[in-house]
């Protein structure tokens, strides 16, 4: 059976016996596909959970409870990172709030940023984070579109060294940035690096993602559905049948299984606030993955 993101809301109505993929219980504690991180051999799973946008939200039940049901699928699923940043309104505070409540906080990996101009700033923003988050240690602190990049790189460094956070990343949602993005990687060592890429935006696959590769530098990777656009791209369109062969389901695991068939991304991270979606997404992180040809003929469906 092909599992639809809009059908999959009756699979999560029933968190404890949904099922990612056939067989798969999200109560069973089966981890999901994993990669590792290069600066530290740790194993990282390779579907996560971005917060921009979907996590904004106030404090009322009604919008907080899908939310806390996307991070106990997480959890139940196998995985942990979750990505977030004080540009994303009250998401920090929302992770942080309904981590608390279901006790999982040290079972999640968080990875948030510093957005802001100044040394003093940049660590007044930080310190803001692991409260909201209401942790001492942040996993992964990264800095946010390179904004004042040089002046925060210090300070990560010395909190690094410190212990206080545990991995240091640059960021950027834009194939402008590339460039960038690669003189500071030839000239900077990093753990992490997290950018766009997609079906749809596979600049990435020709410098960037090969030279992460060769750096030895862990890749989170941002906007996997172009902020929805390649849904509208299939709209009304029925999934290949060949999709069967590498596991994917829905339209949503064919787009993140495509990007995660390049050996050098580490974890893909689809924003989202919805129980079902976040089933869905997850379903990716199981069973192979799309070979050299697979790939190929995904991208004309695409193009």
């Amino acid at each position: 059976m092909k599992l639809s993101r809009r059908k999959a809301l009756e699979c999560a109505s029933v968190l404890a016996t949904s099922c990612l993929v056939p067989g798969l219980s999200l109560s069973a504690g089966i981890a999901q596909r994993m990669r590792v991180i290069p600066s530290s051999a740790e194993l990282l799973p390779v579907i996560g959970l971005g917060t921009s946008r979907v996590f904004a939200v106030g404090a009322s039940p009604a919008e907080r409870s899908p939310r806390r049901e996307v991070l106990e699928i997480l959890v139940r699923a196998g995985a942990s990172l979750v990505d977030s940043s004080p540009m994303y309104g009250t998401a920090e505070a929302v992770v942080g709030d309904l981590s608390a409540e279901l006790g999982v906080i040290e079972k999640l990996f968080y990875a948030t940023k510093v957005w802001t101009r100044g040394r003093q700033a940049g660590i007044e923003q930080m310190n803001q984070s692991f409260a909201r988050l209401r942790t001492d240690t942040i996993d992964l602190m990264q800095i946010h579109n390179l904004v004042d990049w040089k002046t925060h790189m210090s300070t990560l460094r010395d909190w690094k060294e410190q212990g206080k956070i545990r991995y240091i990343g640059i960021t950027h949602f834009r194939e402008q940035a590339f460039a960038a993005l690669e003189k500071i990687i030839l000239d900077t060592p990093l753990d992490f690096i997290q950018f766009n890429y997609s079906v749809a935006e596979r600049a990435a696959e020709k410098r960037l993602l090969p030279l992460c590769a060769d750096k030895g530098i862990a890749t989170l990777i941002n906007r996997p559905f172009q902020r929805g656009a390649l849904f509208g791209a299939v709209r009304g369109r029925a999934l290949p049948e060949w999709a069967g062969e590498f596991g994917a389901q829905s339209w949503g695991q064919l787009f993140l299984k495509f990007i995660l068939a390049h050996p050098a991304v580490t974890c893909v991270i689809p924003a989202t606030g919805d129980p079902a979606h976040a089933i869905d997404n997850l379903g990716a992180g199981y069973g192979p993955l799309p070979n050299r040809s697979q790939r190929q003929a995904i991208t004309e469906l695409l193009d």
